[in-house]
């Protein structure tokens, strides 16, 4: 009887060790949203959780491995600007949600907006992007 009993604890400390190790997966980007779809498609596209890269200890999803191959040939190219973040919330100094179903590209670079207003209020004042990437790469 304590034979079994021990087999039992042994591979139950093995099996918590293991999970001390594993490492956790990156949290999705853009809320599952394809970020090629975007420049391919002209609007965003659902990814699908089987086509996935992971970038920028992010996982992206892609609509199709066509887009993943792009993605991952470019990731700098597709990713969203400041980690997929509210741009002009980040222009005042906020770390936003943004929604991904609000965006611009501008120059080449993907932006995503908490709404339409923070859209719009790019737009009418390009300089809140200059400030959005001032404030990314100091830290704020």
């Amino acid at each position: 009887m304590k034979k079994p009993l021990q087999s039992i604890l042994a591979v139950a400390l093995l099996c918590l060790a293991g999970s001390a190790f594993a490492q956790k997966a990156p949290a999705v980007a853009l809320k599952g949203t394809d970020p090629v779809s975007y420049f391919t498609e002209g609007r965003p596209a659902k990814g699908a959780r089987t086509i996935n890269y992971d970038f920028d200890d992010a996982r992206y999803l892609f609509s199709n491995a066509k887009n993943k191959e792009l993605f991952a040939s470019s990731p700098e190219r597709y990713a969203p600007q400041f980690a997929g973040l509210c741009a002009t919330g980040l222009s005042m100094g906020m770390k936003t949600e943004a929604d991904p179903g609000v965006w611009k590209i501008i120059d080449g670079r993907l932006y995503v907006f908490s709404s339409s207003e923070a859209r719009e209020m790019a737009e009418k004042d390009p300089s809140l992007i200059q400030k959005s990437h001032a404030n990314w790469k100091a830290g704020k």
